[in-house]
């Protein structure tokens, strides 16, 4: 309310509103902003369960009175459901259960019921289609197909888009008693169930809504189709329908068969699901061990979910995505709750403290990392530790309601939390919704299920007494054979496919083993149907025809030998790569908070091999573009200088500034608004000549992110940063002294927890589709002066230069043949570090820029609740002089 309200979203590192159209297009991921007081809407019944009955009431009146509906902007369906329906009838939930208990909300008289119907019937239109299936976005004021909607040219959209309404829509329709809402859900839901694959009983990440074809024939229970198998089983919890349940099971079934691959979940082909699609997991899949315990099945929840805090543990946040030998493949992490809404179920459905360790350890990693002036920040890039400007309104919505859940005794909550379900958004319904307003009516489709010889029918919810009968070592001895799944070994991603061979045939050819020299290895590859061609400039060309290969066995053999060159050929490529650096703000009344994502430099210091990092005061420099000799060495001597790009070397500037006594250097992109949130980051790269002379250490910062430092040079002149491979904790910057730490909630205190925590823990450790946000390092170089020869590119157009380095191309000529985005590598070789970044593909829009200087509020506004922290520490200084 302080710094954002009424924008949709807070952006912590700047303190103000992200209002959609003032601030860059992210994309995608600014579908979910409506100009409709986001936050606010999705944290209203959060407000309830922390026991802030008062906020909650003045939250409902804000919400009556500032929030607009009918806006023109299109927004994401899937997003608006979940987040401003499921908000508004969350809200409305706990409101009449407040009203009937006698001292809240007496003046209320369904006005957020009214709202959410309101939004119902503007989200309706995206339901024009003949399959049934929604556009995945609308106009709220236009609807889809009228010419003022920018949209409805759309033909795909995600199978969770499209399967994650039945929850909002049906508690609308039985709320309101209007029944259109709840069947338009269930003829989305019936389409996506006839269109499943028959022969595996998966479905894949995308269909067309017009055809029902599917786009993406690739299954997991992460990304693209998580909701959608979370709301069959819990349809069947809150209205009562079988066929949801028997719907869900097959799915289970089938996921359990092909996809689970225990600890991993490991996505596959729907028409050949012996055959693993990709060898990396992306975060979203860390909701399925909390389904996996209302579904009954705790073994397999335990060994996932403690697969996934191994992870954490050692990156301290889950990264967007992870290869199956645990390293990074998406390095940001916009503080997603999925890892502790499973959490608080399995502590649910087994009482084990050791899940309270579990939970205490993802709060002090978030005071400690994520905690920034005004909120909590997502991580750009777990590696570094660096921060993103941004804070999702689903932060508020579900970690802070499941991390006190997990935390909170019965007596601690004001209402009965067991009469209700939890939407995806952990929005709150009333289980006493399936008795009333029933207006559908149920088709007996039990013929239509495939009999499943297994026993996913014996269990619909879990019952502790019957799983864990006075064995609370039960899940201690299921963990225990992954506690060092991560760190001390390396998985081997063993196909199904070598499994059934057994003792049997040979093996098909590794790609890691080929040799184009080799003549029994051109012999398998034309078995295979894989033909190789030399190339004039020395490299080799593999094509395969799966219509050429010996058998239909030889030609799988064929597919998965050239996914795996794919992978080995990507990966090669990426480890040429410099991971990104960090920037690291200090001194006063920093303390190490803020950390700015920056680009490396192909010279100089390798940060890499200098843990400690290179620490100092910053200087600007004069001239500023630090391309000639430097005019105030006494200013720059023994300090980090800061200067522009533009207008020669990097590698200029680097020398011109060591000459000048500087320890290290921080170039700060000349282009207005630049930010590494929407741009990929760059090495800079040398100027052709040896540069081994260059000793300092030399970083890159987009104008954003540099606008930070010069701001706070503005506001407090001696600004102390610290450059380094990855931000560094506080107590190792300020060598044990007593930083001020800031913690979630006071009802979420270290010292509460610890009175639910054993004294003796033996079990207490140290330490739309998900979209690929992580840094795209390529190397550029600057321009010299113009007159000057020399073949580099030129420094605006800010492009990553590769090297063609390969060594094998690879071509595809079947039409059967997935393309790379499908490619599986089915064993993936273990690395010494996970610390090489990912390639992304970031969008940007040139006309989107925005004069962040104009924007940012002053340093004093920022730090307003800071104020006592700060003078603690003075305190703290004082006495130690």
């Amino acid at each position: 309310q302080e710094h954002a309200y009424p924008a949709d979203e807070l952006m912590p590192l700047t303190c103000r509103g992200r209002v959609r159209g003032q601030e860059p297009s992210r994309g995608d991921v600014d579908d979910a902003l409506g100009k409709f007081s986001l936050t606010l809407i999705d944290t209203l019944d959060t407000l309830v369960v922390l026991n802030k009955a008062k906020e909650f009431e003045e939250a409902v009146k804000k919400v009556i009175k500032d929030v607009n509906l009918d806006n023109d902007i299109v927004v994401s369906v899937f997003e608006t459901n979940i987040r401003v329906l499921g908000g508004l009838l969350g809200g409305h939930s706990v409101a009449i259960m407040l009203k009937e208990k006698g001292e809240y909300m007496q003046w209320y008289n369904g006005e957020l019921l009214h709202m959410a119907k309101e939004l119902g019937y503007k989200l309706l239109p995206a339901f024009n289609t003949t399959s049934g299936l929604p556009y995945p976005r609308v106009n709220l004021k236009f609807g889809v197909r009228h010419p003022e909607a920018r949209t409805g040219t759309e033909t795909d959209t995600c199978t969770a888009c499209a399967g994650t309404l039945i929850l909002e829509f049906a508690a609308l329709s039985r709320f309101t008693g209007t029944s259109i809402f709840e069947e338009y859900a269930r003829k989305a839901l019936d389409f996506i169930w006839e269109k499943r694959q028959r022969s595996s009983n998966l479905v894949g990440v995308t269909i067309n809504i017009h055809t029902g074809d599917w786009v993406r024939k690739d299954s997991g229970v992460g990304a693209g189709i998580d909701s959608y198998y979370e709301y069959l089983l819990k349809a069947y919890v809150l209205l009562g329908d079988d066929s949801f349940l028997e719907r869900f099971n097959t799915h289970y079934d089938a996921i359990m068969r092909y996809i689970s691959q225990p600890p991993l979940l490991l996505d596959v082909h729907i028409h050949k699901p012996m055959l693993n699609a990709r060898t990396w997991m992306d975060s979203l899949l860390a909701f399925f061990p909390g389904l996996q315990v209302l579904k009954g099945d705790i073994r397999p929840a335990i060994e996932t979910h403690e697969m996934l805090y191994q992870v954490i543990k050692k990156h301290n946040f889950l990264p967007e995505a992870f290869t199956t030998d645990f390293r990074v493949h998406w390095a940001q992490h916009p503080l997603r709750p999925e890892f502790a809404e499973s959490t608080y179920f399995l502590y649910k459905a087994t009482g084990d403290p050791y899940y309270l360790e579990v939970g205490r350890t993802l709060i002090e990693n978030l005071n400690k990392y994520a905690r920034v002036p005004c909120g909590f920040a997502a991580m750009k890039d777990v590696r570094t530790g660096s921060h993103e400007d941004r804070m999702d309104s689903f932060f508020l919505a579900e970690m802070f309601k499941y991390l006190y859940l997990l935390f909170a005794d019965k007596e601690d909550m004001i209402f009965d939390i067991e009469d209700y379900i939890f939407t995806t958004e952990a929005h709150l319904l009333p289980l006493w919704l399936s008795t009333t307003n029933q207006t559908i009516s149920k088709k007996n489709t039990t013929t239509e299920y495939t009999e499943l010889d297994d026993s996913n029918f014996d269990w619909t919810c879990p019952n502790t007494q019957i799983l864990f009968p006075n064995d609370p070592m039960f899940a201690q001895s299921i963990r225990e054979p992954l506690k060092n799944v991560v760190d001390k070994s390396c998985p081997r991603g063993i196909s199904r496919a070598e499994e059934n061979l057994g003792s049997g045939p040979k093996p098909p050819l590794r790609a890691r083993d080929f040799m184009a020299s080799n003549p029994e290895h051109l012999e398998i590859l034309k078995k295979m149907g894989v033909s190789l061609i030399h190339l004039k400039d020395g490299r080799v060309q593999l094509v395969q025809h799966a219509v050429q290969a010996a058998s239909s066995l030889d030609a799988e053999d064929g597919l998965r030998f050239m996914q795996e060159m794919i992978e080995l050929s990507s990966q090669q490529q990426k480890e040429q790569q410099l991971p990104p650096r960090a920037v690291q703000i200090v001194s006063h009344p920093f303390f190490g908070r803020v950390v700015l994502t920056a680009g490396p430099a192909q010279f100089g210091m390798d940060l890499s091999k200098h843990k400690a990092g290179t620490r100092g005061f910053v200087a600007t420099i004069k001239p500023y573009n630090g391309c000639s000799e430097i005019t105030n060495p006494e200013a720059v001597k023994e300090k980090i200088a800061l200067m522009q790009r533009g207008q020669c070397m990097f590698a200029e500037k680097a020398r011109n500034i060591q000459k000048a006594g500087a320890i290290g250097g921080i170039v700060i992109d000349d282009n207005e608004g630049s930010s590494s949130d929407t741009a990929p980051l760059f090495q800079m790269a040398g100027d052709g000549k040896n540069t081994d002379d260059i000793t300092i250490p030399m970083l890159f910062l987009f104008n954003k992110e540099g606008n930070i430092i010069l701001d706070a040079i503005r506001e407090y002149e001696a600004v102390e940063v610290l450059l380094s491979d990855k931000a560094k904790d506080r107590a190792t910057i300020f060598k044990g002294k007593m930083i001020p730490n800031y913690i979630i909630d006071s009802n979420l205190e270290m010292e509460n927890m610890d009175q639910k925590l054993p004294e003796n823990n033996s079990h207490k450790q140290n330490s739309e589709e998900a979209t690929s946000a992580s840094l795209d390092v390529g190397a550029v170089s600057e321009e010299p002066e113009e007159g000057e020869s020399s073949d580099v590119t030129d420094p605006d157009s800010l492009s990553p230069t590769r090297a063609d380095s390969d060594s094998v191309s690879i071509s595809h000529q079947d039409s059967s043949v997935p393309g790379t985005d499908e490619a599986s590598v089915l064993e993936p070789a273990c690395a010494q570090g996970d610390d090489q970044p990912q390639e992304q593909q970031t969008e940007t829009e040139s006309d989107s820029k925005v004069n962040w200087d104009n924007k940012v509020q002053p340093m004093e506004s920022i730090l307003a609740d800071w104020n006592e922290d700060i003078e603690a520490f003075e305190m703290m200084e004082k006495d130690e002089l």
